[in-house]
């Protein structure tokens, strides 16, 4: 089993060059939330898909909810950084979740441009990618990955 200072340094070493700290695996995310008391996941997807689709089932005080963009319309939330700053401290270790990995990776970025030193992808996000019938969660993600989550 992976320490989480051993995790952190695959994840930036994963992410090297990216305007954020690292990237973690689902599992390594769910592994930092069980091992490191600094942790927090900032799911980063709307509150519809949070409702519709399901949320990781960790610790509500792991847990935080910042929309990087709005439902419906998808309009980016120009709120996003200081919503972060209200729920999030700037020690703690931000594992930023989205459907499947690219709101995530704003998110990580733009935590790192208000201080956050320590922001966080989760690759291939709570669903993963579609699969050849345009389906998700048989491709990758936290779900494939059989973590624990809370269905809609």
């Amino acid at each position: 089993m992976s320490t989480p200072d051993a995790i952190l340094a695959a994840a930036r070493a994963r992410a090297a060059g990216q305007p954020y700290a690292g990237a973690v695996t689902p599992e390594e995310a769910f592994t930092l939330l069980q091992q490191d008391p600094r942790a927090k996941l900032v799911d980063v997807r709307t509150n519809a898909e949070r409702d519709w689709v399901g949320r990781p089932a960790v610790p509500e005080s792991q847990h935080v909810a910042v929309q990087w963009a709005t439902y419906p319309g998808g309009v980016p939330n120009p709120e996003f950084g200081a919503q972060l700053e209200q729920v999030a401290r700037k020690d703690e270790v931000l594992l930023f979740l989205c459907r499947s990995g690219v709101r995530s990776r704003h998110g990580a970025r733009v935590a790192t441009e208000h201080g956050f030193a320590e922001s966080y992808d989760i690759l291939e996000g709570f669903e993963g990618d579609r699969d050849a019938e345009g389906h998700r969660k048989t491709v990758g993600g936290w779900c494939k990955a059989g973590l624990p989550w809370i269905g809609a």
